[in-house]
C-alpha cells in the first residue's frame, strides 16, 4: 500500500463545498497507478468560513480518503514542526508538499522561508529515512500581479526552494520539484485570485501527477480536464 500525504495550506485543505485538488489527484490514481494506495494526514476535514475554523466535512465529492496535513492560514513555519509525528502516525511513504505563499504574505521572507522548508525535510526523515517528497513551487497570485516587492519574494523562494531540493536530494529519500502549472491562470483557475476553482484544482492535481510520473514512474501523465 502506497500512502501519499498531501501538506499544504488553504489551496490544498480547500473550502466547504470544494473538491480540492487532493480529490482530482486520487482521481487520476485510481485510473493510472497499478497498485494499491491512499491518501493518509492527521487532518479530515475542509476549512469552513462561516465558522472560520477547520470543522467542515462538506466534500463536493466526499467518496475519497480525506487524510491530510493540511491548514488554512498554515505554511513552512507551521509544519515543519508537525512533520515528524504526522508521518510516524500515517506511516506516509510519499509527500506532496504545496506550502510558502502564505510564509511569503504573513510570516517570513524568502529566506527565512527557504530554512524552514529544509527544516521541514529533516523532521519528515528523521520519522522516516526513506520518504519520498514531491514539492510544488509557489503560484503566483493576484497580489504578485499587485505588488512588485511581493512578486520579487516569490520568485526569489522558488529559485531558494529548487536550490534545497537540489541539495537535499538522495537517493534513499529522493525529493523532486514539481513545475509550476504551465497554464495556470489566475482568471480562470481561481475564485478569488489565490485559491483553485476546480480547474485549478485540475491544474495543481497535474502538476504532482506530471512529476510522478516523468520522476518516479508513478501512475500516467494527468488527462483530467
Amino acid at each position: 500500500m502506497l500512502r501519499f500525504m498531501p501538506v499544504g495550506d488553504s489551496m490544498t485543505i480547500g473550502s466547504a463545498g470544494d473538491h480540492t485538488w487532493r480529490y482530482r489527484m486520487w482521481q487520476h490514481l485510481c485510473a493510472t497507478h497499478g497498485g494499491p494506495f491512499t491518501l493518509v494526514g492527521p487532518r479530515e476535514t475542509l476549512y469552513d468560513k462561516s465558522a472560520d475554523a477547520p470543522t467542515s466535512y462538506d466534500y463536493a465529492d466526499p467518496d475519497f480518503p480525506h487524510g491530510h496535513l493540511a491548514g488554512w492560514g498554515e505554511g513552512w513555519a507551521h509544519m515543519a514542526p508537525l512533520i515528524g509525528d504526522a508521518v510516524r502516525g500515517t506511516r506516509a511513504d510519499v509527500l506532496l508538499v504545496a506550502l510558502g505563499l502564505i510564509d511569503l504574505g504573513f510570516y517570513t521572507d524568502a529566506r527565512q522561508t527557504a530554512e524552514n522548508a529544509r527544516a521541514f525535510v529533516a523532521g519528515a526523515r528523521a520519522a522516516a529515512p526513506r520518504i519520498r517528497m514531491v514539492v510544488l513551487p509557489v503560484i503566483p497570485n493576484i497580489r504578485c500581479a499587485a505588488d512588485e516587492s511581493f512578486a520579487t519574494e516569490v520568485a526569489l523562494f522558488n529559485e531558494l526552494l529548487a536550490k534545497a531540493v537540489a541539495d537535499l536530494d538522495e537517493p534513499r529519500s529522493p525529493l523532486l520539484l514539481a513545475s509550476l502549472p504551465p497554464s495556470y491562470d489566475i482568471h480562470r483557475d481561481t475564485y478569488d485570485g489565490t485559491h483553485p476553482s476546480p480547474s485549478g484544482e485540475h491544474r495543481i492535481a497535474e502538476a504532482f501527477a506530471d512529476a510522478l510520473h516523468q520522476g518516479w514512474g508513478v501512475g500516467d501523465a494527468y488527462d483530467g480536464e
